[in-house]
Formats: structure tokens, C-alpha cells, sequence
């Protein structure tokens, strides 16, 4: 089997590995050790551990390598050394991992180098995991598994702070389910929660990945934009209009299928995410008086009030 096959392999799972020659200079790094630790193979290989890139530390905050290398020790006895500590991450943070380092050697039996394989630490992951779900637990709404006014409310303040240090422009779209009274009074409560369910997966599914879509209350949505601008907010809010006028559900038989309206707001420069939103409530309440199951964006100039530290 030729070397091509055996880096295949390496790249394939998912821990960590890195090989060291006798001076502890690095031969290879393979892809996990690249999305482990945020530096590619080209970063690394040439490097000497030692340099402190990875900056292993223990428990109480020791750096491994200028005292207590797993790598060190292995190239010094042969012996294979397992280790749980925390690894530098190239922005900065630390993961903690376990390591495994063992030697590698010649055909006389001599150590050569040494291999270094490390996984994210599965106590602290599980730890981590439990975090977000509880996480999610509390910001999502639980009929429709999007955010809740909560979450809304964080993302608020998000893009006021983004707005205060960037300037970063987005956009809000406030959207109600036309007449959806009579989807309750027809059908029942209980198929009223499919619909708005139905809604809010229909709206989320079309979303790009930074946008953010919450419940508001009742059958109100909020989806806030980042970085875009009037065209491509009226564009989506016209597409989103368009993919809810033709969702529906089955009951009895029956088609059940509603309609939405929509208004949306521009941020401007300096502005409150409350005052943005409050414009876009503005722009819905045009619309439902205006027919419904259409689009509004507010696309005025006015003086805006200023976001805090401006």
C-alpha cells in the first residue's frame, strides 16, 4: 500500500494525529488535527512542538512544553503516555483533549520520533453538550422550534452592539398570519398550532444561516437580517410571502393553507434594533389595512434615534 493510502486513512478519522521526527519537529498533521485546533498542515509542519503553538497545559495552568511534554518523555523512554489537558486553539480559546503520545521506531529498535493522537476531552463535551441543549431549552419556542421572544430579544441587543462598533447594517421583517382567527374558529386550536408550527418551519427553512427567525407572540414572527440591504430585504420578504401562500397541511382530507403579511424596516445609521422593529410593526399594520397577504418595507430616510455610546 503506497503512502497516499495510509494519508487517506489518517485524514479520515476523527482524532487528532500528528507525527515528530527526533526533534520533535512536525512531519504531519492531518485533517482533524486541523479542525481540532484551527491550524492547517501547512501552518504546522516544519514547526517544532516545542515552539508552544498548542501551548498544552495542565489542570493548573502549566505549560506542558517547556516542562512535562508527553512527546518529550515518549522520545526520551519509548514509553506511550496518556495525558488529559488543555490545548491552545488558534483564536485563542482552550479545548481541553486527551493525548496519547507513543514512539515511533526504526527497524534496530530505535525511537525515531514519536506519534501524537489527541481527541476532544468526552467529560467536558458531554458537559458542553448538556449546555446547549439546556441553551436551547430556554431560547427556543416550544410549539414551533424556533427562537422565542427571549431569543429575539438577544439578538436585539447583538446587532445593536454591531451596529456600535461596525456599523453593520440589517433589516427586520415583522410577519402576522392573515385572518388566523378564523383558522381557529374552523378548525380548532389544536390544528391552529400545526398552522403556525407549519409557518414557522416554512419561514425558517428559507432563511440564510446568519438570519435570525423568532416567535413573537400569538402568530407573530420576527426575522431579523444582517448585513443586507432595502433591495435584498424587499426581495426576501416578497419570497417568503410567496413560499407561505403556497405551504399547507392536510385535515380530514381537507387542504388547510394560509396567507401572511409582512412588514419590514432598514436599519439606520446609529439606530436602536427597537426602533427598527417598531418601524417594521408600522409597515405590517399598513399592510394588513391594505389588503393583507402582501409585503411592506418602510424605505424612509428620517433622522433616527441614536443607538447608546454612539
Amino acid at each position: 500500500m503506497d503512502q497516499m493510502f495510509y494519508q487517506t486513512l489518517l485524514n479520515s478519522v476523527t482524532d487528532g494525529i500528528y507525527f515528530v521526527d527526533a526533534e520533535r519537529r512536525i512531519t504531519y498533521w492531518n485533517k482533524a488535527a486541523e479542525r481540532l485546533s484551527g491550524y492547517t498542515a501547512a501552518e504546522m509542519v516544519g514547526k517544532i512542538c516545542s515552539e508552544n503553538l498548542l501551548r498544552h497545559e495542565d489542570e493548573s495552568g502549566c505549560a506542558l512544553c517547556e516542562k512535562g511534554c508527553p512527546l518529550a518523555a515518549t522520545l526520551c523512554d519509548g514509553k506511550e503516555k496518556h495525558h488529559s489537558v488543555f490545548m491552545r486553539h488558534k483564536l485563542g480559546h482552550k479545548v481541553p483533549v486527551t493525548v496519547q503520545a507513543s514512539p515511533m521506531l526504526d527497524s534496530g529498535g530505535k525511537i525515531v520520533g514519536a506519534v501524537e493522537v489527541f481527541a476532544e476531552n468526552s467529560e467536558s463535551l458531554n458537559i458542553r453538550r448538556e449546555m446547549e441543549l439546556l441553551r436551547k431549552e430556554v431560547l427556543t419556542d416550544k410549539l414551533t422550534g424556533i427562537g422565542n421572544r427571549r431569543y429575539a430579544e438577544i439578538t436585539m441587543r447583538n446587532l445593536d452592539h454591531a451596529m456600535e462598533q461596525n456599523l453593520a447594517p440589517f433589516g427586520v421583517l415583522f410577519i402576522d398570519i392573515d385572518d388566523f382567527k378564523a383558522v381557529n374558529d374552523t378548525f380548532g386550536h389544536y390544528i391552529g398550532d400545526q398552522v403556525i408550527h407549519m409557518v414557522a418551519q416554512t419561514l425558517m427553512s428559507s432563511l440564510r444561516f446568519l438570519d435570525v427567525i423568532c416567535r413573537w407572540g400569538g402568530e407573530e414572527f420576527v426575522v431579523f437580517v444582517p448585513n443586507t440591504t432595502i433591495e435584498n430585504l424587499t426581495g426576501m420578504a416578497e419570497r417568503l410571502r410567496k413560499i407561505v401562500q403556497n405551504a399547507w397541511l392536510m385535515h380530514d382530507g381537507e387542504k388547510v393553507s394560509v396567507t401572511a403579511s409582512f412588514g419590514g424596516a432598514m436599519s439606520q445609521h446609529n439606530e436602536y434594533s427597537i426602533a427598527v422593529l417598531t418601524r417594521a410593526d408600522k409597515q405590517l399594520y399598513h399592510c394588513k389595512n391594505s389588503g393583507r397577504n402582501r409585503t411592506v418595507i418602510d424605505n424612509t430616510e428620517e433622522k433616527r434615534l441614536a443607538c447608546p455610546n454612539a
